[in-house]
């Protein structure tokens, strides 16, 4: 049995691994300010290096229609010049992905107890916050995102859509049409002041929580102010919601 093994394995032929293209090498080579930032005008260069969560819906081509995401919010590279005023850092947990926030204060920041967010951040309730997309600036990790429509659950770049590491898998964001969802879980707070500065206003869909929180934050049943209040919702809010409806 082993001379058996022993000629088979003699007899597999010698694997031969291709030399990268000289036209690529030349072309990094020649880009290394914009590598440092992982410009996404490399991830072309890059994707065969990086790992992959899905079709982007660009086709594997650097220019047209379906790549105009790169040059835009959130994902449009701040360069030295433009001065961005970093407030925060943050990243995902391998550190493939690094990004930067200029906003002091989110728009909001709420608790979302939808069964979406239980199951994709496989936990009870997700902790978001709300910024405009060009509050943010990464740094580093363009070509490590993927992208998640839970709608359609396809992974192609379509808004709105769920933005992770593809390494490690780490939600990174909820990008929406016009705004972009960030979980200040993955911020490096450097104060204890910086972080109240995240402090949720309220919680959503609580009546599909898995853990109860009487915290006496308002609590709605679906999306704030166009749902119900329950649980130990503040009473005031709860005289004024009513008084709306009567109103009607």
């Amino acid at each position: 049995m082993a001379s058996l093994l022993l000629k088979a394995t003699r007899s597999i032929p010698p694997l031969v691994i291709p030399k990268a293209s000289s036209t690529i090498v030349t072309v990094a080579n020649t880009s290394s300010r914009l590598n440092r930032f992982d410009h996404p005008i490399n991830a072309a260069f890059n994707s065969t290096m990086a790992p992959t969560n899905g079709d982007n819906g660009d086709g594997g081509e650097l220019n047209g229609e379906l790549n105009q995401w790169k040059f835009r919010a959130p994902y449009r590279i701040h360069e030295d010049d433009e001065k961005f005023p970093a407030r925060y850092e943050g990243s995902c947990h391998c550190g493939k992905v690094k990004y930067q926030l200029s906003r002091e204060k989110p728009l909001d920041a709420k608790f979302c107890h939808c069964t979406t967010c239980q199951k994709i951040h496989g936990a009870p309730f997700q902790w978001a916050a709300i910024f405009h997309k060009e509050d943010i600036n990464f740094t580093h990790g363009h070509h490590d995102l993927g992208w998640y429509d839970s709608s359609e659950k396809t992974c192609k770049h379509k808004l709105p859509c769920k933005v992770s590491c593809a390494y490690c898998r780490t939600p990174i964001m909820d990008e929406g049409r016009n705004m972009i969802l960030l979980f200040p879980t993955l911020i490096n707070f450097k104060s204890e002041e910086d972080r109240k500065n995240f402090e949720p206003t309220c919680h959503m869909f609580y009546n599909r929580r898995v853990v109860d929180i009487p915290d006496g934050k308002p609590k709605w049943t679906g999306l704030n102010e166009k749902s119900e209040l329950i649980e130990d919702s503040p009473p005031e809010l709860k005289k004024r919601k009513r008084a709306e409806a009567e109103d009607k």
